[in-house]
């Protein structure tokens, strides 16, 4: 009975993924083109992986990569990219300034602000201000963005745990990270507990999501994606937008911690 089942789960995913290729087939068939994408650190464990069934027929992306804050900067200062991947305020803003298509914007995703630790290790109890307070005390190291660099997730920990009254408290223990690296401190034992976005967080191997922070502390997300207004490629944008607005994208998506939009 088992072996059954076995070649009927194979069947499956064999099935799934016929649909997948079949969609990008069909969407992308001679539209090879080189695009530029700039991204949200957040999104990279899903756009790398989706990043395999675009370029298999022949596209090519350059993915820039970094905090929201970050990419803002450059965009404002000049830079263009054929598809742009933020939170959906900023690409908003963006369309209003003529920098992204207007009418190209599409949610792809949502993730919260979330506390992760090494898989295995005791889940500390989060679930009210208080008690995140005292796991905060409590952990002997702790890892997030570094707000001066305009991480998202590392700006609003750090006036949650000034909010909290434990600022100087926690600056011993604290290592600020570039980036998303966080989980990766994390899962290589370096720091004991990290804060990041949750996708960021369960994409890494050998970390476990706690939970979102409690009640008015949470924060969320909503990660949209949109053509740029200079692209020389539009077609091929739009095939990228409808790859990632796809349900085998979404599929995608949540397998790395991003909820629906």
């Amino acid at each position: 009975m088992a072996g059954i089942f076995g070649k009927q789960a194979a069947a499956a995913a064999l099935f799934g993924c016929s649909l997948i290729s079949a969609f990008i087939i069909s969407t992308f068939e001679a539209l090879a083109a080189e695009l530029k994408v700039m991204s949200t650190v957040a999104l990279t464990p899903a756009l790398d992986e989706l990043k395999l069934g675009f370029e298999s027929n022949g596209n090519r992306l350059t993915i820039v990569y970094s905090t929201i804050a970050e990419l803002k900067k450059r965009i404002d200062a000049g830079e263009t990219a054929d598809v742009i991947m933020l939170s959906r305020p900023v690409l908003d803003e963006l369309a209003r300034q003529g920098k992204v298509t207007e009418g190209s914007i599409v949610n792809i995703g949502m993730s919260y602000v979330a506390v992760g630790v090494r898989a295995g290790a005791p889940l500390p109890d989060i679930s009210t201000a208080e008690k995140l307070k005292a796991a905060l005390l409590a952990t002997r190291s702790i890892s997030y963005a570094d707000p001066a660099k305009g991480g998202a997730s590392g700006v609003y920990i750090a006036k949650v745990i000034d909010r909290l009254g434990i600022a100087e408290e926690m600056k011993p223990k604290t290592t600020l990270v570039p980036n998303a690296q966080a989980g990766e401190l994390v899962a290589r034992g370096e720091v004991e507990m990290g804060v990041a976005q949750a996708s960021e967080i369960a994409a890494v191997p050998g970390t476990q999501v706690v939970g979102p922070l409690p009640g008015d502390l949470n924060s969320s997300i909503i990660f949209a994606i949109g053509a740029g207004s200079t692209s020389q490629s539009p077609s091929a944008a739009k095939a990228l937008i409808e790859l990632m607005t796809s349900p085998a994208a979404l599929d995608v998506m949540k397998s790395k911690g991003m909820d629906p939009p």
